[in-house]
This record gives structure tokens, C-alpha cells and sequence, in this order.
């Protein structure tokens, strides 16, 4: 830093304050610090930086493994919102839901000093390390996760649900199947319940659950079944992989989408647009999920006793070509 301050003409607390963005530094001088850095290759040392400052200004992330689109689009949304605060981001992933994986995740972002984290996975059930560890740094979940300590920035999985279901109901089938995601992920329950409720509600009968995995192969072979069964006019899908495997299970089986068979998905990957037919979705924001859990992060890092802001996202559903009025009347079998 002292080399930087002497090539740039300034003093190594000016460096100091133009490599953490303190706004009180001018244009002129930030534009000369930055070209010495540069000229120099300086980067910083973070372990000097921790032990001087007693802070890391690092978020640690928790996620799957080999997780989905809609993970990597969170993960996204929480490293740009992170650098744009002056953070970094540290990811941990586990290879599945079970608390001890979480658990193990959780450990070695602790180990790291994070200042908080942001637990990116859908925890449904807890152990008493998991809740000492959320207890002990600023946490806040963006799936829906559940632990003493944290905060939730969660869509309505209920509503989304309620948005599939609704929107075929209004088109004019009798019922909707439902192709469910793995049962030990918490969205995964709450769309099977806002399916369930809204079939109810408008007194409708409610179909057997087929079970997939989020994958597109299981959405497959569900849709194999779907598509030997002459009642079946309307399926809501789980996720927008599931749902192309549904849609090739049906294109293989004779049944045409929409004119047969209306499938909806949910997540609006960036391949939805680009199905045979156009997939019909709901939306969700992932990027816009993952930067407000980073505001919220931050909030109990920096201003603990605030109240937070409830949470702002909206699903929408985004209608394309894949679901249409059935061909035969409402109520026929």
C-alpha cells in the first residue's frame, strides 16, 4: 500500500480509503490510485486486512451441489448485490439436505470469519449445531430454510401454486394432475399444498401426486403416465426441467400440448421461451431473491436492532403457448 501511495503522489490512508470505496475521496485522486494499483499489480492482502480491521466483509453462501438453473441465478443475485457493497462471497456447497452436510457447509464458513451467510438451501428439519451456528452469525435464507436464528426471504410457494392451478382451472379443465418435486424440499411441499387448496377451493377433484426429482428424466417418465391416461387434460409441473421431460413424454405417447394436454411449469428458465411448444411458467426473480437477501444480510450485520423489511418479491405467471381451453366441455370426462 505504501508503494501505491508513493507512485500515486498520496497518502497511504488515501490508498486505504479508495480500495475500500469510501465515498469522502475526489474523482481525480480515486482515478490516480486506481492507475497506480494497476501499474503495480497490487492486490490486497485480505488476512492483513482481517486482523487490522477485525472484519472480513465477506458473505459466506450455502448451496447444493450440482444445483439447478434457478440455484445458480440466486447465487448470482447475492455475489453482484455482495460486490456492489464492497463484500465477497464465499460458497460452500453440500451435497444434499441432510443436517449433517448442511451442518459440515455451515462450519467452514464459520472457520472463514464470515461476517454472515445466507443459507441458499431448502432445510426443512435442524440439529442443535445448525442452530448455535445461525445463532452465532447473521444468517438469512432464501429457500425457505427454518432455524431459530434466521430470517427468510422466501417466495409464496403456496401462491405459485395457486397461480399454475388457477390459470388452468380458468381456461376450463375439469382438474389438474400435478407432477411434485422431491418431498423433502420445503418448496416442493408448499406447491403440493397451494395445488391441493386451489383444487379444493373450487371443488374440483384432486388427482394422485406423481413424484419427480427436479430432473428432466423424471419428468419423463411421469409424463409416460400422464400420457396413457385419457382423463388427463391439465398438468402443473413442479419445475421447467421436470416439465420439458413431460412435454417429450407426451410428444412420444400421442398427445398433443396444448391441444390434448396443458402443462404448466414454474421457475421460467431461459429455456422456457424456447420449448415445442413455448413453456408456460410461473416466474420467479431469483436474481432479484438473492440481492434482497443480501440487503436484509447486511442489515442485521450492520443495524442488528432494526426491524427488517418484509420481503417484496412477487411470482408471476407468464403465459405461452403450452396451456389452452380443453376440447371438451367442462366437466366431461
Amino acid at each position: 500500500m505504501a508503494d501505491v501511495a508513493r507512485v500515486a503522489g498520496v497518502s497511504a490512508q488515501t490508498v486505504s480509503r479508495v480500495l475500500s470505496g469510501h465515498p469522502n475521496v475526489h474523482e481525480r485522486t480515486r482515478a490516480r490510485v486506481l492507475a497506480a494499483v494497476e501499474q503495480l499489480g497490487y492486490r490486497r492482502n485480505n488476512a492483513a486486512r482481517v486482523l487490522s480491521s477485525g472484519r472480513s466483509r465477506t458473505i459466506g453462501v450455502v448451496t447444493m451441489r450440482n444445483h439447478s438453473s434457478s440455484g445458480g441465478r440466486i447465487t448470482s443475485g447475492i455475489e453482484n448485490a455482495a460486490l456492489a457493497a464492497g463484500y465477497t462471497v464465499s460458497v460452500a456447497t453440500t451435497p444434499s439436505l441432510d443436517t449433517s452436510a448442511v451442518e459440515a457447509a455451515l462450519s467452514r464458513l464459520a472457520d472463514q470469519d464470515v461476517e454472515g451467510v445466507v443459507l441458499a438451501v431448502p432445510l426443512i428439519h435442524t440439529n442443535r449445531r445448525i442452530e448455535q451456528l445461525t445463532e452465532s452469525v447473521p444468517t438469512v435464507t432464501v429457500d425457505g430454510s427454518r432455524t431459530a436464528a434466521t430470517e427468510v426471504v422466501a417466495m409464496d410457494q403456496v401462491r405459485v401454486a395457486g397461480l399454475a392451478t388457477r390459470h388452468l382451472l380458468d381456461l376450463g379443465h375439469h382438474s389438474v394432475w400435478h407432477v411434485a418435486g422431491p418431498a423433502e424440499w420445503l418448496e416442493a411441499m408448499e406447491r403440493r399444498e397451494g395445488w391441493r387448496l386451489t383444487l379444493e377451493a373450487a371443488g374440483r377433484p384432486v388427482p394422485p401426486v406423481l413424484e419427480g426429482d427436479w430432473s428432466p428424466a423424471s419428468g419423463y417418465r411421469n409424463g409416460l403416465v400422464l400420457g396413457r391416461v385419457p382423463d388427463v387434460t391439465a398438468v402443473f409441473v413442479a419445475g421447467d426441467e421436470m416439465a420439458f421431460g413431460v412435454l417429450k413424454a407426451l410428444h412420444e405417447t400421442g398427445r398433443r400440448v396444448p391441444e390434448d394436454i396443458s402443462v404448466v411449469g414454474v421457475d421460467d428458465i431461459e429455456l422456457a421461451e424456447y420449448g415445442r411448444p413455448p413453456l408456460t411458467t410461473v416466474a420467479q426473480p431469483f436474481d432479484e431473491m438473492g440481492a434482497l437477501a443480501v440487503t436484509h444480510l447486511l442489515r442485521s450485520i450492520t443495524a442488528p436492532d432494526t426491524l427488517p423489511e418484509p420481503p417484496t418479491v412477487e411470482p408471476r405467471l407468464v403465459v405461452r403457448s403450452s396451456t389452452a381451453p380443453p376440447r371438451t366441455p367442462t366437466g366431461a370426462p
